[in-house]
């Protein structure tokens, strides 16, 4: 069958031409991409020729684009815009994907060819630093997915691989249908005492999308939820926040238990197959971090503290609320305090914060700002939903630099959370430019309300953009180095950065006005988001070391220890006591049932990437507020040096090329509140 991926798109940047794609072009293009792959491949490692650079590194890059144009638009259609016949044929590509690409890294006779060609680097002096470090990542990457293994090792670590692969998307399905399933029906307005306009428009509009009466609260990725902030009705938040930790763990047919505990047993084994002592040495040994012991350093200097302030916290609150504060309480006692503190709660600033004029206003204004970037939308581009909005993006000298594409609302085919992902790589080697692509689960109000975001959405919306432009700026050879394409350990850190110009002066005054009057943010709100910086610290660091200790206690198990869990619950009592972070009524951001990061999303035992990326981060705010601030120097030295290079230099080098130093955590432990 002929398919829309059998040659590149011809539309502008390569978009995929989405409304020509069906179903069923995907199982033959998948056939065809694969088989195509295998044939280059084999081609690279059977060539007579003694192995180079060029015949082996360089065109092992240039293999498997049409695998490649396939699989990007699969799978931000299985993320976002899924379908139970997409579930079901992603079960079925999943293992076969995870079986061609062990056919290639596992391949003895491609090895032997990158080995040669490593070590003949020093007779190379033609080749450029990212030249060499293609040959130094490639043969890493080789190396610790097995290809070194005899062939009883390869076959069963093929079998591991291709089995993880079914069960990580086993449960990312059993998370998103238990967690449409789990939804809080409301059918008494009274119960929505709190809610403003907006936010009872768009759960009216969820309800009757279900063909429901009154309305319906869906649950975000995280434990908490948006609106239990604002909700009076106790008894309704305590019915979200418990329906959001039963996800996964309710005994019926979307049950993760035993889907996570195979995962983590498999992944234990297949370290052991590889020398490892566990999954979490393996994931370190190619980060950052290289080692689980330096990971635990950092998270274990921050929990005593973290704790502290969070049990500090929780004892106001519980003065604010006159009773004891449990976990659905928290949020909402904290806007109260917000209220009384700062006069910024989230009601007092959600008319200020409009989707579209933050998008404009805030975060591109901040890119043209600091990057010379423009983006005008291109109605004539469509994306893969009716909702996605497709934007056009070049420099401030009319130069092409790629597609940027904001995918804004939640819908039952689109997972939790938010996320950017390329649907075209950047490359110069291909020719390409990139296309990326941002996901957000907001609330879609009804037909004619305006879609007013609460601050953690507006910095969610900052924080997703930092990726895309790690995508858009990136300017690299090789696609294998493209964007977020670097240590996972380090990927987080230009989005986190992008999250400073939320509250950055002249961007706030740009965007934060009021969605009806235009009547900019008042300045005791303006006083009140500075002043509350830090604010609800205690809280914030405790439920996140907590997901990322948890994760690391389940990726620390040797393959017998593994082996012996047979509870996920007593496992995670124990850890989290164990790891002193077991704080009352702050539970974990994710519990291991409705953890996709590390069950589904690639963060296994790298979720600690997040703090570990904000000493990073929290380090160039500093550098920012001290050299021009919100200005093309200041953001032509970050773009050149850490954001254009994506993976193409070794993430801490061009760190210390933008700083002139290694970061320091000083600055990590004063915006926390952990001094």
């Amino acid at each position: 069958m002929a398919t829309p991926f059998d040659e590149p798109s011809t539309l502008p940047y390569a978009l995929p031409p989405f409304t020509d794609v069906r179903l069923e072009h995907f199982r033959p293009a998948f056939d065809a991409g694969t088989a195509e792959q295998r044939a280059e491949v084999e081609a690279i490692a059977t060539d007579p020729d003694a192995p180079t650079f060029e015949n082996t590194l360089v065109a092992l890059e240039r293999s498997g684009q049409r695998l490649t144009r396939v699989s990007h638009v699969f799978f931000t259609l299985s993320s976002a815009d899924s379908t139970p016949e997409l579930h079901s044929l992603e079960a079925e590509i999943s293992p076969l994907l995870a079986a061609h690409s062990d056919a290639i890294t596992l391949d003895g006779r491609l090895y032997a060819r990158i080995e040669a060609v490593r070590a003949g680097l020093d007779d190379r002096t033609d080749l450029t630093d990212e030249d060499r470090r293609l040959v130094e990542r490639t043969h890493t990457e080789m190396t610790l997915a097995g290809a070194g293994l005899d062939d009883t090792g390869k076959e069963r670590l093929t079998a591991i691989n291709q089995e993880l692969s079914t069960l990580t998307t086993t449960f990312e399905r059993n998370l998103l249908e238990d967690t449409n399933d789990l939804a809080v029906h409301v059918t008494s307005e009274e119960e929505l005492a709190g809610l403003d306009d907006g936010a009872k428009s768009a759960a009216a509009g969820a309800a009757a999308d279900r063909g429901l009466d009154g309305w319906l609260i869906t649950l975000p990725l995280y434990t908490g939820h948006p609106w239990l902030g604002s909700l009076t009705d106790r008894s309704l938040r305590q019915r979200i926040t418990e329906a959001s930790l039963s996800r996964g763990r309710r005994g019926n047919e979307h049950d993760n238990r035993e889907v996570l505990l195979r995962i983590v047993r498999l992944r234990a084994e297949r370290a052991e197959l590889l020398g490892f002592p566990n999954h979490a040495a393996v994931v370190t040994a190619d980060e950052t971090a290289g080692t689980p012991e330096a990971v635990d350093g950092l998270l274990s200097s921050l929990v005593g503290a973290a704790a502290r302030n969070a049990d500090d916290e929780r004892e106001v609150r519980a003065r604010v609320l006159g009773h004891e504060v449990e976990a659905w309480d928290w949020a909402y006692a904290t806007e109260l305090l917000r209220g009384q503190q700062f006069a910024a709660d989230n009601s007092a600033l959600r008319p200020y914060f409009e989707a579209d004029r933050v998008l404009r206003d805030g975060v591109f204004h901040a890119a043209n700002a600091l990057y010379g970037l423009t983006f005008t939308e291109r109605p004539d581009l469509h994306g893969y939903n009716d909702e996605v909005r497709v934007f056009e993006v070049r420099s401030d000298e009319d130069e092409p630099v790629g597609l940027y594409l904001l995918d804004l609302y939640t819908r039952d085919g689109k997972r939790g959370g938010a996320w950017m992902n390329p649907v075209v790589e950047q490359s110069h080697l291909l020719g390409t430019l990139p296309v990326v692509v941002n996901n957000l689960n907001v609330a879609k109000p009804a037909a004619g309300s305006p879609t007013l975001l609460i601050q953690d959405e507006v910095e969610t919306l900052f924080h997703e953009f930092g990726h895309a432009l790690h995508g858009l700026i990136a300017r690299t050879t090789y696609p294998r180095f493209s964007g977020t394409n670097v240590e996972r350990d380090f990927v987080e850190f230009p989005s986190q950065v992008n999250e400073m110009w939320v509250s950055w002066p002249s961007v706030l005054a740009n965007y934060a006005k009021h969605h009806e009057t235009g009547a900019p943010l008042p300045p005791e709100l303006v006083l009140g988001l500075s002043e509350s910086e830090g604010f609800n610290e205690g809280f914030a660091t405790t439920e996140y070391l907590a997901a990322a200790l948890l994760d690391q206690a389940w990726h620390r198990l040797s393959a017998a220890e593994a082996a012996a869990v047979t509870s996920v619950e007593d496992f995670e009592r124990a850890a989290l006591e164990s790891a002193g972070i077991a704080v009352a009524a702050v539970p974990p951001r994710y519990s291991s049932t409705y953890f996709a990061h590390t069950f589904s999303g690639g963060y296994d035992a790298g979720y600690y990437g997040y703090i570990w990326s904000e000493v990073l981060d929290a380090d160039t705010v500093e550098w920012f507020r001290d050299n021009g601030g919100l200005s093309r120097e200041a953001g032509a030295r970050f773009a050149s040096r850490l954001l254009g290079v994506g993976g193409s230099k070794d993430p801490l080098e061009a760190y210390r090329d933008f700083r002139g130093r290694d970061a320091e955590v000083g600055p990590l432990l004063r915006r926390r509140g952990l001094e």
